[in-house]
């Protein structure tokens, strides 16, 4: 029997987020496929397992990072892909501001787990006004 769309990506939000507690670059890549497409937080575009980690090496290294994810939704495009977009909310420093983006991932089944192949995020600040009213 499979999992619905929403615990598999509810299970990978969570092993994502306690390895982004611990800046565990190592962990983090291996929720990605070898065939990922990063879009992180700078504007290169990071490839593979091995992409993923030098993204997240080079994060500063913060005291009290952590992630919250809401405005979950997903799709299950194909037996095994899922396409996920959400609101993720980062704080970095407990007296920090946080940082709020629009998350987009798809998901696949690689060699028999869930792995992101594609992780974009954005501004939830509007770039053009009135754009889609």
């Amino acid at each position: 029997m499979q999992s619905a769309p929403h615990d598999i990506v509810s299970g990978v939000m969570k092993r994502w987020g306690a390895a982004f507690t611990r800046l565990d670059a190592t962990g983090l890549a291996a929720l990605y496929s070898k065939h990922a497409f990063f879009f992180g937080s700078n504007p290169l575009l990071y490839h593979g397992k091995d992409g993923v980690k030098a993204y997240f090496e080079g994060l500063p290294r913060w005291h009290s990072p952590s992630v919250e994810f809401t405005d979950v939704r997903t799709a299950q495009a194909a037996p095994d892909l899922i396409n996920v977009a959400g609101t993720a909310t980062f704080t970095i420093e407990q007296d920090a501001e946080p940082l709020v983006v629009k998350i987009t991932w798809v998901i696949l089944r690689e060699d028999g787990d869930w792995k992101i192949v594609s992780h974009h995020v954005s501004s939830k600040t509007p770039l053009i006004d009135g754009a889609g009213q």
